[in-house]
Parts: structure tokens; C-alpha cells; sequence
């Protein structure tokens, strides 16, 4: 049965995604932004949400005792002391007012890469940034769309 099985496999064993996301998401917390492949980009995202969840959390929380339990959690994860100090002391307040969504995939293309793999940037995103609107599309284009072809 495939039950459990929600999540890309990326074509390595358990331990080495385990590592792999935790690397990523420690070179993402450290430096704001990474460039990889699309394929990894998509997998890391529920991976670092979960853990800013939990730094937001700690921050909040009202017993010591409560918000060391979130950041061992975290810490379980992310496997990069350092990386976790700096989310859970400083990058928390840039997330505070935020509900979630926060990161942002931008798609690069294939970058001459061997394999022609599609990449894409992953990057942190602000609480106060106000994100993309969609264009408005001019009046004929709109009338144009709900006439019925005849």
C-alpha cells in the first residue's frame, strides 16, 4: 500500500532527503535565498514552512519550557545550530504579522545544467511584502471572454 507516501522522493533514500532538505532549508534561513532545482524547490517549501511555524510559535509562547520543546523540534529538522539560533532570535519578527506563504518559487528555466533540469529560486518572503496582483484585463478582453461562440 502507498499510504504515507505524499512527498517527492527526489530520487535518493529517506536519510539522504532528510539531509538534503535540512541543508537547503539551513542555506535558506542563512542567506534569504537559494537557487536549485525546481523539483527540490517544491519539496523544500512545506519542509522550512513547518519550522518557521515553529519558530512563530516559540516566540509566542508564554513558558520558557514551551518554546525550548519548539526549537529542539526545529532543531530536529534543520540540523544547523546556527541556522536555527538566527531564525528563532532574529528572521522570527520579519514573519510575526504574516499567516503563512513564507516563501516564493521563482522559476528560472534550464540554466545549462547537464541534465536540463528546470531550476528555480526559492526566497524568503517579508511580513510586509504585499505580494503580486493580477493584472486587469482591458473591457473588450473581458466582454470578449463571457460572449458564447456561436
Amino acid at each position: 500500500m502507498r499510504h504515507n507516501k505524499h512527498h517527492a522522493s527526489l530520487g535518493v533514500t529517506r536519510e539522504h532527503r532528510a539531509a538534503m532538505l535540512s541543508n537547503m532549508a539551513a542555506s535558506l534561513i542563512e542567506h534569504g535565498k537559494i537557487q536549485t532545482t525546481l523539483t527540490k524547490a517544491k519539496a523544500l517549501r512545506p519542509f522550512i514552512e513547518k519550522v518557521i511555524t515553529k519558530a512563530k510559535k516559540a516566540s509566542v509562547a508564554t513558558e520558557k519550557k514551551d518554546a525550548l520543546h519548539l526549537r529542539r523540534m526545529a532543531l530536529k529538522d534543520v540540523r544547523n545550530e546556527s541556522a536555527i539560533a538566527l531564525l528563532f532570535n532574529e528572521k522570527v519578527k520579519e514573519f510575526a504579522n504574516r499567516p503563512g506563504g513564507y516563501t516564493r518559487i521563482y522559476k528560472l528555466g534550464t540554466l545549462g545544467r547537464n541534465d536540463a533540469a528546470e531550476m528555480a529560486q526559492v526566497e524568503l518572503i517579508k511580513a510586509d511584502d504585499p505580494g503580486y496582483k493580477k493584472a486587469k484585463k482591458p473591457a473588450a478582453a473581458v466582454k470578449a471572454e463571457a460572449a458564447p461562440a456561436a
